[in-house]
This record gives C-alpha cells, structure tokens and sequence, in this order.
C-alpha cells in the first residue's frame, strides 16, 4: 500500500501519529510526515488513516488506485 499525506489540509492532529507512530511522525511544522508504513499490520495502518480528522491521508492500493479517503 501507498501511503501519503495532503499537506494543505493537515492540521497536526497527531491521531495517527498516536496510533501508528513507526509510521506517522509530526514534523516541525506540525505537519505529518510518512515514514514506513510496511511497519504496522494492516488493521493498525487503517485504523491510523481513518483516525485523521481532516481525511488528509491518502490510501492507495499498489497499483495506484484510492481506497481512502
């Protein structure tokens, strides 16, 4: 799976970063930075991008195709 990250629209919540923090970090401009999302089980990776208030994490399959949001 890919795994990125709408800048515009992230306001640093941190939910993801809380849940899955081997994949999610806040930088210092409190903005989330992917780091390697192959480090959590599915299960947690989903539940780490559904927890985003704002739906700025983006989900896609391998091939590219969006699964979330």
């Amino acid at each position: 799976m890919r795994v990125s990250v709408d800048r515009d629209l992230c306001t640093g919540v941190g939910n993801c970063a809380a849940i899955a923090p081997t994949v999610f970090r806040l930088d210092e401009e409190n903005k989330v930075v992917v780091l390697d999302p192959s480090s959590v089980d599915e299960g947690t990776l989903w539940d780490a991008v559904q927890s985003c208030p704002e739906k700025a994490i983006i989900l896609e399959d391998d091939s590219g195709t969006q699964l979330y949001p």
